[in-house]
């Protein structure tokens, strides 16, 4: 096939806004650098630090070795939490290692983990509305015993809790928003003394990123995704643009952009998850350039200020 879409003018390329790197996923991958720094190579890193093969291949380009299991890392050797978070179990078992641990779990899901111990300590039942298998799912479950993890609606009317039993739900930070709110209302339906988190637990980047694809989709004629099959908030981005009746993809690089998605679009909505460099998307632009886009143009959006700090012992030894 031609490097040209059947257009009759050369379509442009619309940027979802914001898009791409949270301030979670800044603050982990600055973690596991400035840990390389300070330490030298190998830095063991449990589970990818992100989920993004572009920023996990970076990283182990620079030194970082990744592993699913703290057997692999070397006794007294330096790992790195995901941002996903673990569970205590985990946090127990690197202290019987003897690792020295730099915690790169996001602060938003950490104050899940603290939701959940506080909810425990006060004696309620807790349920998770999250994806299964998923780390931060796993994580957070694994913060107490005995939390009910519900997938869909139709989760909820399966559980096995007393319909006046003390109640509390947490919720996975990178779920769909729409989706969330439907499972709560399936919840408050069935259990109407159910406690919610004193703050949404969605975080603001999911929000904010889902929100910038329903304006970009309702403006396009096909929308694509950066991001990696791993990545929840980017399968979530994709899902939300085909719930509005648009073609959507989610592409790991620029190669797996196909052209025939492009046939007959004037315009092409672009977008990245909260996992996702910038990089990947200026990328994709040149793909998209090369099949015949020419313009570009960035859509009006919320401006994210947000930045969360490095752990002290890690800054301080950094900057010595």
């Amino acid at each position: 096939m031609s490097q040209q879409t059947d257009s009759a003018a050369s379509p442009e390329v619309l940027l979802a806004n914001p898009r791409g790197f949270c301030a979670g996923v800044d603050r982990a991958i600055d973690i596991v650098e400035h840990a390389l720094t300070r330490f030298g190579a190998p830095i063991y890193v449990r589970h990818e630090i992100v989920h993004n093969t572009y920023v996990v291949n970076d990283l182990k380009a620079k030194g970082a070795v990744f592993v699913e299991d703290l057997e692999d890392v070397p006794r007294g050797g330096t790992v790195v939490f995901s941002a996903h978070g673990v569970s205590q179990a985990v946090r127990d078992q690197a202290q019987a290692l003897g690792l020295q641990v730099f915690d790169a779990t996001c602060p938003l899901v950490t104050k899940v983990h603290v939701e959940v111990a506080k909810m425990r300590r006060e004696g309620l039942e807790i349920v998770m509305i999250g994806h299964a298998g998923h780390p931060e799912v796993e994580g957070t479950m694994g913060q107490a015993d005995g939390i009910h993890l519900v997938q869909t609606v139709q989760d909820v009317a399966r559980l096995a809790i007393a319909p006046d039993a003390p109640l509390a739900y947490v919720t996975q930070t990178t779920l769909s928003v729409d989706d969330a709110v439907d499972i709560v209302a399936a919840l408050r339906a069935r259990f109407p003394q159910v406690r919610e988190p004193k703050k949404q637990d969605i975080c603001y980047a999911t929000q904010n990123r889902q929100d910038a694809v329903k304006l970009l989709t309702s403006q396009v004629d096909v929308v694509i995704v950066v991001g990696s099959p791993t990545s929840s908030n980017s399968n979530r981005l994709r899902e939300v643009a085909q719930r509005m009746g648009k073609p959507a993809y989610m592409v790991d690089s620029a190669e797996d952009v196909r052209a025939e998605w492009l046939q007959g679009a004037s315009q092409i909505g672009l977008t990245a998850g909260a996992s996702a460099p910038e990089a990947l998307v200026e990328q994709v632009i040149a793909r998209l350039k090369s099949f015949g886009a020419v313009a570009v143009r960035q859509l009006d959006g919320v401006t994210e200020s947000v930045q969360f700090p490095l752990p002290r012992g890690l800054l301080v030894r950094a900057e010595t």
